[in-house]
């Protein structure tokens, strides 16, 4: 993960070294183990969500040269290649580039998208609609995310309706729901959309839906600061998964009671969901926590652990239904 998303992006982890490229590593038989699986995961996400194609292959290759994984790692990993080389074909085998000023690089990756996408609705009259059936009917994959990104930057106004039925009339995961709102905001729909997340009914303004992670609201980002605070130094590990989780939560339960209550201008809300995200990622990487440490090291006190349990069980619930849960 080299982008900064947070802008402690760069606090934990470490990029991918020079000696684990396909290049490099193509003779060897390379074993992965699961905390390394799990950091190439998120590291080819970031990558996709970034727009990142050509580094994205590039990891996609590597991997499916590794060895000890299950079969339906690789499926997946040949699939989302092939997916990617059809896709953008205009990515394929290009350099890496040493990384330009930010700015400048997301101006021409989202200008290069822009583009594609046109051009294939040029060349395929049906090319919405086979994007919308990638999005509504296919299995939630990084293909359904990429249709959707594909579907921001194509003028068509039947997408627009299509998803926001979509959104309201299907019980879909709420990191979809969240991406399919995301999408709605880069066509430049601005009204309110109202449907069901969870068990509760939520009302989004899609011009204030947060189209990256530094859009989110300062109290959002305080939250993870504080577990910074705790972890970074002695525990980079937990630190570095936290930031991940975190952001991929929220999303989750964005708009709804729980997000909202991140919002309140209350230092003692910051500490409780600040405790609940690292007894979470504590439970992923070692299998339990010491709540009561916990609970000191964030100066939650008694009367404050019926909400931090709340909190807990939240973040909890999330983790434990992966993509298949809604």
């Amino acid at each position: 993960m080299v982008d900064s998303r947070w802008r402690f992006r760069n606090r934990g982890g470490a990029p991918i070294k020079e000696s684990t490229t396909p290049d490099n590593e193509h003779n060897n038989k390379i074993v992965l183990f699961p905390k390394t699986l799990d950091y190439y995961q998120i590291q080819l996400t970031v990558m996709l969500e970034n727009e990142r194609y050509s580094e994205a292959m590039e990891l996609l290759r590597f991997l499916l040269q590794c060895q000890g994984q299950e079969e339906r790692h690789y499926d997946e990993w040949r699939a989302l290649l092939e997916w990617l080389q059809a896709a953008f074909p205009q990515y394929e085998g290009m350099d890496t580039p040493t990384i330009p000023e930010e700015e400048e690089e997301d101006v021409s990756e989202e200008e290069m998208a822009r583009q594609h996408a046109k051009s294939k609705l040029a060349q395929d009259d049906g090319y919405v609609d086979k994007l919308l059936r990638t999005v509504m009917e296919g299995p939630l994959s990084e293909q359904t995310m990429l249709a959707l990104e594909q579907l921001a930057f194509l003028d068509v106004p039947k997408v627009d309706e299509e998803l926001v039925q979509w959104l309201q009339t299907k019980a879909l995961h709420p990191l979809l729901q969240f991406r399919v709102l995301q999408t709605l905001r880069r066509r430049g729909r601005q009204d309110i959309v109202r449907f069901t997340r969870g068990d509760e009914e939520v009302e989004i303004d899609l011009a204030d839906v947060p189209l990256k992670p530094e859009e989110f609201p300062l109290p959002i980002v305080q939250i993870l600061e504080r577990v910074a605070d705790q972890t970074e130094v002695h525990e980079p590990t937990l630190f570095y998964f936290a930031q991940e989780l975190w952001i991929q939560y929220v999303m989750a339960v964005y708009g709804t009671r729980d997000y909202q209550s991140m919002l309140e201008q209350n230092d003692a809300m910051a500490d409780i969901w600040a405790a609940a995200l690292h007894m979470t990622v504590a439970d992923s990487l070692g299998g339990s926590h010491d709540e009561e440490s916990t609970r000191s090291m964030y100066a939650v006190t008694g009367a404050m652990r019926f909400r931090l349990e709340q909190a807990y069980r939240s973040i909890k619930q999330f983790v434990s239904a992966g993509l298949d849960g809604h």
